[in-house]
């Protein structure tokens, strides 16, 4: 056994050996990903560093500004507050799985259409949570906001914003952004 750390705690042996690093499957964009991650790499920098795909960005390194946003299992994460290898065989999606440039999905058309960007940086936290936020509000899970928890959940400028409400954008695109919403919502009812 080593000595106590200040704290009086003992180490294991594997970590005093440098045993840092986990091997780790990603699926990304249907894409399997065979890695070997330093255990402390969070789910953003593998997305970014390793992967080389860098459309969720890293904005406030907190989980407060949305930038990183990224689907997981098919739920809305912030991929800067959660360990890359905690999702090992899980299935995430980035905005490059939401289309190409030559084949945008609807969120993102909706987006261009209704001028809802302007310096673009927050674009792809915003999309895939807007995304999110219509899966949700079609499989019935309320918000803090949502009136009544025995009817189908209407889809209101409220309801909306409050489920956007971990997505800032310094631009100001909002009202652009809500517009975009609405048009994938209207278009898919």
């Amino acid at each position: 056994m080593h000595p106590p750390d200040q704290l009086g705690r003992h180490r294991d042996a594997s970590a005093a050996c440098g045993d840092d690093h986990s091997p780790c499957t990603l699926h990304v964009n249907g894409t399997r990903h065979d890695l070997t991650l330093d255990n402390r790499t969070t789910l953003l920098d593998a997305l970014r560093e390793h992967l080389a795909l860098t459309g969720a960005k890293k904005g406030c390194d907190h989980g407060q500004c949305g930038a990183c946003t990224v689907a997981v299992n098919g739920t809305r994460i912030n991929a800067c507050l959660t360990l890359a290898v905690m999702h090992d065989g899980d299935e995430i999606t980035t905005i490059e799985g939401h289309g190409t440039p030559e084949s945008l999905d609807a969120m993102q058309q909706a987006f261009i259409d209704n001028d809802a960007f302007q310096c673009g940086y927050c674009t792809p936290g915003q999309i895939c949570s807007a995304t999110a936020i219509l899966e949700e509000i079609r499989a019935g899970l309320p918000s803090h906001v949502t009136e009544n928890l025995s009817t189908a959940i209407d889809l209101t400028d409220a309801e909306i914003r409050e489920r956007m409400s971990g997505n800032l954008c310094r631009c100001g695109a909002y009202a652009n952004i809500l517009k975009a919403i609405h048009q994938v919502a209207e278009a898919h009812s």
